[in-house]
Order: structure tokens, then C-alpha cells, then sequence
């Protein structure tokens, strides 16, 4: 209780307090602007933190990228353009309810469901952290293998168009995870000798580009606006959250436990428990047929899971110094510089910083309800904002956030690159989403399977040997035999017709 007591008494400081909400309205900002991600953030924050002492710097990078994963909301309902990768996942979700004129409903349940499945992360992080950390860490190659190729299975499920478009749309994603250096052999691939190409495709501007540059392109060419024009200003954001939250509770509490477990393995984060928790929505759903025409329910689920992933990814960072994502990374990095080792000992040594965070947790997500729904009120304009202003704007910060990236003009050449490659697709009918999971998850789908065939001799029966790998595999196998059929179902439905 002492740790406890102290620990409030750093984090209830002036100090603290104002750079917290410096930190909450940064964050919202810097996610709701298309191109600029919760990393980007992060990182843009650490030189500040250089001169902070350790509780406002921890405050800051966790109220920021609080902040930024809900702000990446905002754009993907009104523009459809999320904000941060974690927002992508239900993009087209939140677009199609805007353009049915639920704008408010479904930005209503963006920040409340954030709210609540943050703090339920941030409980798991407080009860659970040593619990899940021992988990995640008995995950080795052939668990992770076996995570990818669940994963990837998603494709199938989060989109409408089609599971052979959304397989095509997957593989062309993983081609492009493909471009770069051999992780065994350390040999170019598909570089062209050009040195950038090296180092992969960059996700972000390929993101950047699939979702915001093909959706500029979509409104240039077609002349339609791409704000949702339907209405002139964001009305009452909380009507109807009653109804939604007593029919959907069980998404609401499904998605946040399973985002909190995605966020603690190491390398996971938010936007692949997105993803999960979407496609998760949709497979046990009673309105299968709804989702992707404007349906609510996948939007609790994979909204609660992002945020509540983000806690989790503190998890295996506190207590065992490993990263469960990106912006975790950066706090190991920050608590360096700060002479605090992350790992069990930071327990023993420094429990009032522990306390604090916990703390700061609870404060970012209870600020998140108040200046999220002023975010939301504010954003509105972006409705009324003429085409010829608008874009040129967004395009603008959509280059900003690609060259800071890459930082150099490799990074704006992805985007353009992705972005005219995103339009074709879409007008085409192929699904973009897909391709941005298959780049995600290829790298790890690739290195695993290869870390674990060499641990093996080549014998593929070790895949099932270790209990989680086994279970997980059991799993991902039924799954591709309930697609497939599925498949196979519906051929011979359409040859009967």
C-alpha cells in the first residue's frame, strides 16, 4: 500500500497532471489525422520525454497512444481513412454505417467501447500481468506459426466480396511481404538492386496508400465527396448506446479479453487484434449477412479489442522487458534512458513507477470520453470542408506521415505506388483489406515456419508436438475445413441454380 500511496502521490501532481493532458490532446490529433499512426506518436514524444522524469514520460507515451487509437477512428467513419492501422480493420464497417446515417451511433459506440475495453485492458494488466506474460512467453516459432496461419485464415472472413477476390487480394499481400532480405539465407529479394527495397515494403505508406491515396483517388475521379455529406454536423453521440451495449455485451466483453491476450503476445498489438476480433465477430454472429453493409456489431467487438490490446502489450514489456508491439518497443527504450530495467526486478526495485502507470492507465481512459466526444464534435467540420480544400489536405499529411516513416522520399513513392494499386483493386472488386493482412502477418508467417522446419530437421510433425502448438494447429486446420466447405457448398449451390 505504501508503493500504492506513492505512486498516487507522483502521478497526482501539477506537473504530471498538465502533461497528461497535453499528451491526450497530441494523441487525438496526431490518430486522427490519416497517415499519422499511435508509433508515430510515440516516438515523436520521446526526444520531449529526454528532459521528463520518469512518471510524466511514461505518462505521456500512454496517454498518447491511448489517445491515438481511438482518434483513428474518426477519420475511417467520416472519410474512410483510419487513422492508425488498429482502425482499419473495421473501416469499411464504420463508413457504410456513416453513409446509412448512423454517423453518430457508430462514433458513439467508437469512444464508449474504447473507453471500456481500455479499462478492462488495463485490469487484466493490473490482476493478471505475471499470469499472461508466462503464457506468452511459452510461444516459440511453432505457436507463432500456427498464430499467422489463424490470422491469415481471417481474410476469408472480414470480407463481403468474396472469399476467391479476398484470397487473391491475400496473396498479392503476401507476394509484397516477400520483397526484401531472405531471413535464413540473407539474400536480396525482388529488390531490383535498389537499396530501399531492402528493407521490405514499409507497412504504413502501404497502408497510407491502400486506404487514404486510393479513396482521394476514388473522389477525384468519380467526382463524389469522400467526407459523409449526409448530414451538416455530429449530432447526439450516446443515443442508442443503451440498446447497442445490452444486445451486443457479449462482443463488448469477447473482444476485449481476446485483444488484452493478442496485445500480451509479444510482436501482436492492436491492429492484429483488430483484425481478429472482427473477423471473430462475424464467424459466430447470428447476422453473418450484415457485416460490411453498416452493422454494428463487429464495430463493439473489434473496437474493445484494439484498446484493450494496447494494455496488454504492457504486459510482457513491464514484466519481462519484451515488447508486445511497436509503441512498447519505445518504452523499453524510454525506461533505458531512465535507468529502470524493464523486467521482474523493475517490481521489486521501482514498484511506485509500476503503480503509476497502472494509474495513468486508468486516468487516459476515463479523459478518453470527455475529449473524445470534443474530438468528435470538432471533427465534424471536416464534413462541411470544400472537396478542393479537403483533399489537398489530407494528401498533404497522408506525404507527411510517409516520409517521416522512411525519412526519405522512398516512403512517399510506396504510398503513390499503393494507393493507385488500391483504387484498381477496389474498382475492380477486389478487397484491399486482405492485402494489408497478408503484409502484416507474412513476415512472421515466414519466419516462423522456417525457424521452426530448422529446429525440426524438416519434419513437419513437429508443428503438433508441443500442446499450444498442437492446439492452435487442430484449430487453424478446422477452420480451412469449415472454409473450404463452405466453398465447396456454395459451388455446388450456384451449379444447382
Amino acid at each position: 500500500m505504501s508503493a500504492l500511496a506513492a505512486a498516487a502521490g507522483l502521478v497526482f501532481d501539477p506537473y504530471v497532471i498538465t502533461v497528461i493532458l497535453a499528451s491526450a490532446v497530441f494523441g487525438i490529433f496526431v490518430g486522427a489525422i490519416p497517415g499519422l499512426t499511435a508509433t508515430m506518436a510515440t516516438a515523436l514524444l520521446v526526444p520531449i520525454t529526454f528532459f521528463m522524469p520518469p512518471v510524466p514520460a511514461l505518462g505521456a507515451i500512454v496517454t498518447a497512444s491511448a489517445m491515438a487509437i481511438f482518434a483513428g477512428d474518426i477519420p475511417g467513419a467520416m472519410l474512410r481513412m483510419p487513422g492508425t492501422p488498429a482502425s482499419a480493420a473495421y473501416t469499411d464497417e464504420s463508413y457504410a454505417m456513416a453513409r446509412k446515417g448512423q454517423l453518430e451511433l457508430n462514433l458513439g459506440v467508437n469512444l464508449v467501447f474504447s473507453v471500456a475495453g481500455g479499462l478492462v485492458g488495463v485490469l487484466f494488466l493490473i490482476g493478471a500481468a505475471p499470469l499472461l506474460a508466462e503464457a506468452a512467453l511459452n510461444f516459440s516459432s511453432f505457436e507463432y506459426f500456427w498464430l499467422a496461419c489463424l490470422g491469415l485464415s481471417c481474410a476469408t472472413l472480414i470480407t463481403a466480396s468474396g472469399r476467391t477476390r479476398a484470397v487473391l487480394s491475400l496473396l498479392i499481400g503476401l507476394a509484397i511481404g516477400c520483397v526484401g532480405i531472405d531471413p535464413v539465407a540473407g539474400h536480396p529479394r525482388y529488390t531490383f538492386g535498389n537499396v530501399d527495397l531492402m528493407s521490405g515494403i514499409s507497412f504504413i505508406p502501404t497502408m497510407i496508400g491502400a486506404f487514404a491515396v486510393s479513396e482521394l483517388l476514388r473522389g477525384s475521379v468519380s467526382g463524389e465527396s469522400t467526407g459523409v455529406l449526409v448530414q451538416e454536423k455530429v449530432g447526439a453521440l450516446f443515443r442508442g448506446i443503451g440498446e447497442v451495449t445490452r444486445r451486443y455485451w457479449r462482443n463488448f466483453m469477447r473482444g476485449s479479453v481476446v485483444g488484452t491476450a493478442i496485445g500480451a503476445l509479444p510482436g501482436a498489438g492492436a491492429d492484429i487484434a483488430a483484425w481478429i476480433s472482427y473477423a471473430m465477430a462475424r464467424r459466430f454472429s447470428k447476422e453473418p449477412e450484415k457485416f460490411g453493409t453498416g452493422h454494428v456489431e463487429g464495430v463493439v467487438e473489434s473496437t474493445s479489442s484494439n484498446n484493450s490490446a494496447l494494455a496488454g502489450a504492457w504486459i510482457p514489456a513491464l514484466v519481462f522487458g519484451i515488447p508486445g508491439d511497436s509503441i512498447t518497443a519505445i518504452v523499453i527504450g524510454v525506461l533505458y534512458m531512465k535507468g529502470m530495467n524493464p523486467g521482474p526486478t523493475v517490481f521489486l526495485q521501482n514498484p511506485q513507477f509500476i503503480y503509476a502507470v497502472f494509474i495513468i492507465f486508468v486516468i487516459a481512459n476515463l479523459l478518453m470520453l470527455p475529449l473524445g466526444w470534443a474530438a468528435i464534435k470538432g471533427a465534424g467540420k471536416l464534413l462541411r470542408a470544400p472537396r478542393r480544400i479537403l483533399l489537398p489536405v489530407i494528401l498533404l499529411f497522408c506525404i507527411v506521415g510517409s516520409f517521416a516513416i522512411t525519412n526519405s522520399p522512398y516512403g512517399i513513392l510506396v504510398m503513390l505506388i499503393f494507393g493507385i494499386v488500391g483504387w484498381l483493386m477496389e474498382e475492380n472488386g477486389i478487397p484491399v483489406a486482405p492485402l494489408v493482412l497478408g503484409i502484416v502477418l507474412g513476415e512472421l508467417l515466414e519466419q516462423s515456419f522456417l525457424t521452426s522446419m530448422m529446429k525440426a530437421d524438416g519434419d513437419p510433425s513437429a508443428f503438433f508436438t508441443r500442446p499450444i502448438a498442437g492446439t492452435l494447429g487442430v484449430v487453424t486446420l478446422a477452420v480451412w475445413a469449415v472454409i473450404a466447405w463452405r466453398a465447396i457448398r456454395e459451388s455446388r449451390r450456384r451449379a444447382a441454380a
